[in-house]
């Protein structure tokens, strides 16, 4: 048969096999490595192969996890019944026949050699690399593809890097570490035959595997589907190495030794038979006899007898005749008798292995040359095979003119020059940052001038590093990468990998041995000096990667090649999503590319489409513990794990998670994070070792979901070290909201019994977990946490994980151990299914996660760590959560408030004829009903809260621990109602008693006034006379019968109010000092100083700065309250006892927020509240004579004096004014009701308009209102208004939120709106109550008589009585002595309510003073919004920033922006002058403060917690977020001096640069505004 038809055979051959096998549409190489890193159900489950088409991706699948089991993946469960039944059939005659050929399995050769074949060059590389791993021969020579060649597979062998230590290097402990195709090893061919019976794998595996238990590297027909008949695979040549581990004891051979296989007889396959005679040290040939054209073929060859041996198989029968053709070719080729290896049937496969083991420890004592597989393309095209690097010659040369520039000097000095931005410059930058958040070497410079150095030296060095040239060999890698051609690109990447390693490899070696010598000899100076040789010699493809990264870093928007780096991210994202890890953490710099990384990943978002939910994957461990070769088992991946080379840092890699897996892991990708090893025990005794660690471990296992803690050896000092970082690293994350998932894998233990054995192991594991977990706590400052079980969910048998040692022998012939592979994927499985069942945590998109990296790395940066932490999607969760809460609170007030309204009218409308007891019966039920409803909405707003840390989108895991604080604050709320509700019960209570006794006497001079009418009329009627003869005779009666009316007595309201002052002081031994004061009215009428005796503290020599400080914050107080009061004598009701405790109340507060900052004494305490009572007590004083006025009996009776004329005139004309009685009802009695029912309710109702209207979102969280209010401030430019706003924050406030009522309220006419809403409502009530009234019990209308009248006024009133309050004594005034019919009385009242409804209407349109109205509220909105807004009140104790956290019982402070310490009136002792640091650096630096509450004692700022420990003062957001302060200090320097009395602030020259712009930029990144 022709070469041809034989080509054009295999091929169709081929062909058949792989439309076979389901491959047919990946012929040919179009099957990728990306492809098969897609995590999907496939790759997950483990499933027995049902088809012949699943067997090539069992196979991959477990090929890519090292499971050496892969190859038997070669059979479906599924059998044809027939062949069932066959093998069931014992008599069959054909069952021992060499029939081996099966449908429902194929032969592991033909499988492998259709996967090369459908595989791409990088897909082929890495399963020959897996192969290699799992000690499986590789194809060397692929029998015909589509080129009709045979190809030379030096490409898929190029990855191949081994190890092995020659016998020679044995004392020295020395080994070789070369790449496989690179190294010069002896080479021996092994061929067959047509006529062979011995199988030459198996010889091969004895001789390969002596010394440890027989591997099957080479399959042969033992093996599981060995026997299947071959397809495809004849004319395959495998190659396997043997390598010795320097034992002698356990060594074949002294050195390396190759050995190829060809598949099949040399007669099919001259071509591959005369190659691997030309490049061998020695073929071997085994045969049972020779054919004619064998015979030929081997006579033919040249240079027989130092290369060939013939290897016979001696069997009984007719052996002698086999012999006798082979003794003829033995002859002719003149080979000597040791040539010649027989194997009797006496000699076993294991014995004869042994001699040929012999043989060729024998040739290689002769050998001359040897030739490396790298070598062998020139022959390979002299015999015309095909050689797969052919066509990768473009990018080799680009990849070798890279590295001609590195080979004329040191790696060190190549990377300064061509790769400058990674060296001094980035890495002082690193350094500089970290200063610029730390401060410890300061010197003599205060903090923010030196802040404003740190800053400038990094502008200085950006510019260097803007101004920085790309290198030649820069220009071209980025050149190559930036093709469109992918496999060109990862070609080129691929040989630049090679390239390097090689280069690198021997240089580090030597490095590495110096620097086990010197670990050995402790010398730290030089362990540090050749740690940084080793780190400084290190060069690959990621230093290029990062050169780029920071090309893009320092790029400027107007550099000239602008375009070409705006590429850049776009092409890395590129990168991500092929495959390619991307350098997260520069461990060299210790520094993250924000701009780059941030770049990189937001167009990877983009490219896919915006779904980019991530899953986080980390592996911690000790270096050299098998973490990167776990994730590499894990998921089929490429992490570097003896590359040659020292990569420092952390790497992240994207793989892509399947359409069938997404919705149950809620994610679109699956991010690998591998890191460094943590240190050594070697490198623990460097000055930053624990330090570098700890910021590794905190970074990346704060980005990730998922940390696994990778242990390879029980209970060792590494392992201690390890779990102390990764211990410290999660009670930081719990600490900032963050909830990872830990598994500790413990590496090496390979017991089936091991996991119930190690349980003590396990428990001692837990203890030290503990131990750590304290260690760690006392350092975080953070002592209620005293258990792991504290920090994170943590199960003894759930989260260990035994994996067996990863070596099923000694390397380096040692193959991967199966048990291994499967207990990884096992691990896998299982921390996947965690990660679906456990999904509190909300998956981040990369905007998300990108954010996340950024604070976690910021807050890294920082000492203290957790107080260091800002993240603004923390912000905004914390945010959503306040906004949520202020609408819940705003709920429940607005609840209870309307209760309140309809509660007053009800306990106003009670029967005036019962007891007090019953009066005070039914304000205790009120009480009683009042405090159930405030219990119902408590559960209800606990529900909404517990409800809310459901959800899943709103990150709501990162505020987890602020949940009780918010819980706390609903009871805080309902308090603070309650409390609120039940004083104003007691206050409608006293007001009905003093209502009550004005009725009394207003009924008895009533009764008397309507009997002398009558009597008049009586006299009257005698005789006739004008309306103006009856006017003057009314006028005499009414002087005399009202000439002696009494009012209410007037009460001593000073007396009242020093009664409730001590009643305040009672149990506090101080009522000496109060009997001196008679008359409260005389205190207070002057200005209120303080003194030196006001303050208990130690610090003598500071009072005097103290002093004026103490004295604002008096003052601050005195405002407040006399606010207050006024706000209450506004009013139109009585004084009461609650005023005067509330305002005291109020005073305590403020004293308790005072005492934080100055520890006042009892003395100042009295001589406030004199003060404050003093002046309260002149103005409840006039509020009581105002009352009592304006409820004078007489002045009410006056008021009807008119009415009772009008009656007495009809009277005596007998007319019936119905229409005028009706209107006289409406206006006397149901106006100033209606009047009441609509202020009742106005001010929710504004409320309510203001947080639904324009001004809505400035109310809705503190954080945000505070943003409005200083923006306002910056844009108004007003110096006045920054000295309130600082000084008394709350006044300001307050002011601020009436004056956008009034502003609101004034457009478009809102107020006249909701007043004519309201009355809207009331009128309809009203009529309807009117048509109801109508309505006798029976259902009837009320009779047509004068006497229903009464019925109908009683039924109206009971039907209104929640909602609006008319007296019953009232009532009889307009009635009185009535002479209509009910009917028509019903129809005047329907037309007077209609008049009334105009004449209000009209009022209210016309009414334009708006701040009497807001005044005379009951429930004012101002305080309403106030207390939506304010908070807790507490200032920071450095700057007085206010506290913006929500809820008020939350159990630290915080404020977003904090201000220069001047501001807040703090002045240096020395010199007098404003102090111009802001606290946020301050809390950070080594700088001290002191005053009362330090004792005078300097202390630490850094550690203010001692003495505040509620309050978190992290770092500035950015460093431009504190710029709005600066330039307001700037601005106003001196006017805040003058204003302060003291010497304007030293500012920073760069301070002084600032724009108005900038400070308001500054604003909106202090506070997240985009």
């Amino acid at each position: 048969m022709s070469a041809m038809n034989t080509a054009e055979g295999a091929l169709t051959a081929l062909l058949n096999f792989l439309v076979k096998l389901g491959l047919k549409d990946f012929y040919p190489n179009k099957l990728n490595l990306r492809s098969l890193f897609e995590i999907n159900k496939n790759n997950i489950e483990e499933k027995a192969v049902l088809s012949l088409e699943e067997i090539p991706w069992s196979f991959l699948r477990k090929l890519l996890q090292m499971n050496a089991e892969c190859r038997s993946s070669i059979k479906s469960s599924i059998r044809p019944k027939e062949n069932i039944e066959e093998d069931n059939d014992l008599f069959d005659e054909d069952l021992d026949s060499d029939d081996d050929s099966r449908d429902d399995e194929v032969n592991p050769l033909d499988l492998i050699v259709a996967l090369f074949h459908c595989a791409d060059s990088f897909l082929q590389q890495e399963m020959a690399l897996k192969m290699s791993m799992c000690q499986f021969s590789l194809p060397l020579l692929l029998p015909y593809g589509h080129k009709s060649q045979c190809t030379l597979m030096l490409w898929a062998l190029r990855d191949i890097v081994k190890e092995w230590r020659p016998h020679d290097m044995s004392e020295s402990r020395g080994f070789v570490e070369d790449n496989i195709v690179q190294a010069k090893i002896p080479f021996f061919s092994f061929v067959r035959l047509k006529n062979s019976s011995l199988s030459k794998s198996q010889i091969l595996n004895h001789v390969l595997s002596r010394g440890q238990q027989n591997c099957n590297i080479f399959i042969h027909r033992d093996v599981k589907g060995g026997a299947v008949k071959r397809e495809i695979a004849d004319g395959l040549v495998e190659v396997s190495w043997y390598l010795p581990c320097g034992n002698e004891s356990l060594d074949v051979f002294p050195g390396p030794v190759a050995f190829a296989n060809l598949r099949g007889d040399i007669s099919e396959s001259l071509t591959q038979f005369n190659f691997l005679f030309q490049v061998s040290t020695a073929t071997f040939v085994f045969l049972d006899s020779v054919e004619e054209s064998e015979h030929r073929n081997l006579s033919s060859l040249q240079d027989v007898k130092s290369k060939l041996f013939f290897v016979i198989n001696r069997k009984g029968g007719n052996a002698s005749e086999e012999m006798m053709s082979v003794q003829r070719l033995v002859d002719e080729l003149g080979l000597p008798k040791n040539r010649v290896k027989v194997k009797n049937q006496r000699l076993n496969v294991a014995d004869f292995s042994e001699k040929l083991c012999e043989v060729i420890k024998a040739s290689l004592l002769n050998m001359k040359d040897t030739m490396s597989i790298e070598n062998m393309v020139g022959k390979a095209v002299e015999f015309g095979l095909s050689v797969d690097e052919s066509k990768t010659v473009a990018q080799r040369k680009a990849a070798e003119e890279i590295m001609d520039g590195i080979r004329v000097r040191s790696i060190p000095d190549y990377k300064k020059q061509n790769l400058s931005l990674q060296g001094a410059n980035w890495k002082r930058l690193s350094k500089l940052e970290k200063e610029e958040c730390r401060l410890k070497t300061s010197g003599d410079s205060g903090p923010e001038e030196y802040k404003c150095q740190l800053q400038e030296e990094k502008r200085q060095i950006r510019q260097k590093q803007q101004n920085s040239d790309a290198s030649k060999g820069m220009k071209i890698f980025i050149k190559c990468l930036s093709t469109n051609d992918k496999e060109k690109r990862d070609v080129f990447l691929k040989w630049m990998k090679l390239k390097f390693n090689t280069h690198s490899r021997v240089e580090l070696s030597k490095l590495r041995h110096k620097f086990k010598e010197q670990c050995e000899k402790k010398d730290t100076k030089l362990i540090a000096e050749l740690h940084q040789a080793l780190v400084d010699s290190s060069l690959g493809t990621e230093h290029y990667m990062r050169e780029m990264g920071l090309i893009y870093e320092f790029s400027t928007s107007s550099s000239t090649t602008a375009d070409e780096i705006s590429q850049l991210p776009g092409l890395a994202a590129e990168m991500l999503l092929d495959g390619y890890p991307l350098k997260l953490l520069d461990g060299d710099a210790s520094n993250v590319p924000e701009r780059w990384v941030t770049d990189v990943l937001m167009e990877l978002h983009k490219k896919v489409g915006q779904r980019s939910r991530l899953l986080v994957l980390t592996v911690l461990g000790v270096q050299s513990s098998g973490k990167s070769t776990l994730l590499n088992t894990m998921f089929g991946v490429q992490f570097p794990v003896s590359s040659g080379r020292c990569t420092r840092g952390a790497f992240m890699l994207f793989l892509k998670v399947g359409e069938d897996l997404k919705s149950e892991l809620n994610c679109d990708f699956i991010v690998l994070i591998d890191t460094e090893g943590l240190k050594a025990p070697d490198l623990a005794q460097l000055e930053d070792s624990y330090e570098h660690d700890n910021q590794l471990a905190t970074f990346v296992i704060g980005l990730s979901d998922a940390t696994i803690i990778n242990i390879a050896m029980e209970n060792s000092a590494e392992m201690k070290d390890v779990l102390q970082i990764a211990v410290h690293a999660f009670l930081r994350m719990k600490e900032i909201g963050k909830k990872p998932v830990c598994h500790f894998v413990h590496q090496n233990v390979s017991s089936v019994s091991a996991h119930a054995k190690t349980m003590t192991e396990r428990k001692h594991l837990l203890d030290q977990l503990n131990e750590m977990t304290q260690i760690a706590a006392e350092m975080e400052k953070k002592p209620s946490i005293k258990e792991f079980t504290d920090v994170l969910d943590y199960d003894m048998d759930k989260n260990n994980w035994n994996i067996p040692g990863l070596w099923h022998g000694t390397p380096p012939m040692a193959p991967v151990n199966t048990g291994y592979s499967e207990a990884v994927a096992d691990f896998k499985r299982n921390l996947l299914q965690t990660v679906k069942k456990d999904q509190c945590n909300e998956v981040s998109q990369i905007p998300e996660f990108l954010e996340w990296m950024k604070s976690l790395w910021k807050a890294v940066k920082y000492e203290n760590f957790i107080f260091s932490f800002r993240n603004t999607l923390v912000a905004q969760a914390y945010d959503n959560l306040c906004k949520e809460f202020n609408q819940w609170k705003l709920e429940f007030r607005k609840e209870i408030l309307t209760w309140q309204t309809q509660a007053e009218v009800e306990i106003l409308n009670a029967d005036k004829e019962s007891e007090v007891e019953t009066w005070n019966r039914l304000v205790g039920g009120k009480k009683s009903e009042v405090s159930d409803k405030i219990t119902d909405q408590q559960t209800k707003r606990r529900k909404q809260i517990f409800d809310f840390y459901k959800m899943t989108e709103k990150q709501v895991h990162l505020i987890e621990k602020y949940k009780v604080d918010f819980l706390n604050s609903v009871k805080g709320l309902a308090d603070e109602i309650k409390h609120s509700v039940w004083v104003k019960l007691d206050d409608i209570h006293d007001l009905k008693l003093s209502s009550i006794k004005l009725q009394d006497i207003q009924r008895e001079y009533k009764g008397v006034i309507e009997q002398k009418v009558m009597k008049l009329l009586s006299d009257c009627n005698a005789s006739t006379l004008t309306e103006e003869d009856l006017t003057q005779e009314f006028e005499k009666m009414w002087a005399e019968a009202t000439g002696n009316v009494s009012g209410l007595e007037e009460r001593d309201i000073a007396a009242c109010v020093l009664k409730q002052l001590r009643k305040d002081f009672c149990n506090r031994n101080v009522n000496e000092a109060l009997k001196k004061v008679t008359d409260l009215k005389e205190m207070g009428t002057g200005p209120f100083e303080t003194r030196h005796d006001h303050e208990d503290t130690v610090m003598q020599k500071l009072q005097h700065l103290r002093k004026k400080d103490l004295q604002s914050v008096a003052d601050r107080i005195i405002d407040s309250c006399t606010r207050f009061v006024r706000d209450k004598v506004k009013t139109d009701g009585d004084y009461q006892d609650s005023f005067t405790k509330d305002l005291l109340e109020q005073i305590d507060e403020s004293l308790k927020q005072c005492y934080d900052h100055h520890k006042t004494n009892i003395q100042f305490e009295i001589d406030l509240k004199l003060h404050i009572c003093g002046i309260a007590a002149r103005e409840f004083g006039e509020m009581h004579k105002r009352f009592l006025s304006d409820n004078n009996p007489h002045t009410q009776l006056e008021k009807y004096k008119t009415q009772y004329l009008s009656d007495f005139l009809d009277l005596y004309q007998n007319q019936d004014p119905c229409q005028r009685k009706a209107k006289d009802f409406v206006q006397s009695c149901i106006k100033p009701a209606v009047k009441q029912f609509i202020c009742g309710s106005l001010g929710v109702n504004i409320v309510d308009e203001i947080l639904t209207g324009s001004h809505s979102a400035e109310y809705s969280s503190r954080t945000i209102f505070q943003y409005n209010i200083l923006k306002e401030l910056l844009q108004q430019e007003d110096f006045k208004r920054f000295v309130r706003y600082i000084a008394n924050y709350e006044t300001y406030v307050k002011d601020w939120i009436f004056q956008q009522i009034l502003q609101k309220m004034s457009v478009d006419k809102t107020l006249y709106k909701l007043k004519n809403n309201n009355l809207q409502v009331i009128y309809k009530k009203i009529s309807e109550a009117i048509d109801r009234a109508a309505i006798g019990e029976d259902g009837a209308p009320l009779p047509d008589n004068k006497e229903s009248i009464s019925k109908l006024i009683s039924n109206m009133r009971q039907h209104l009585v929640k909602d609006i309050s008319v007296s019953v004594e009232d009532e009889k005034k307009p009635l009185f002595q009535i002479q209509s019919s009910c009917h028509s009385f019903i129809k005047c009242l329907k037309d007077s309510m209609k008049e009334l409804k105009d004449q209000l209407e009209e009022e209210f349109s016309n009414s334009d003073d708006i701040t009497e109205t807001l005044n005379k509220l009951p429930i004012k909105p101002q305080d309403q919004l106030f207390k939506r807004v304010f908070g807790c009140g507490r200032q920071c104790p450095f700057c007085k920033a206010p506290c913006e956290a929500g809820g008020k019982e939350h159990k630290q402070h915080h404020a977003a922006i904090h201000r220069p310490q001047g501001l807040g009136r703090h002045q240096y002792e020395s010199g007098g002058r404003l102090v111009n640091s802001l606290c946020t650096t301050e809390v950070h630096s080594d700088r001290s403060f002191r005053n009362s509450d330090t004792k005078g004692e300097w202390h630490p700022y850094k550690d203010y917690n001692k003495y505040y420990p509620d309050w978190i003062i992290p770092p500035d957001r950015t460093t431009e977020a504190s710029d709005y302060w600066k330039y307001v200090l700037v601005q106003y320097n001196d006017r805040f001096a003058e204003e302060y009395k003291v010497k304007p602030a030293d500012v920073p020259e760069a301070w002084r640069r600032l724009t108005k712009e900038q400070a308001l930029k500054g604003l909106n990144d202090a506070f997240n505004m985009k």
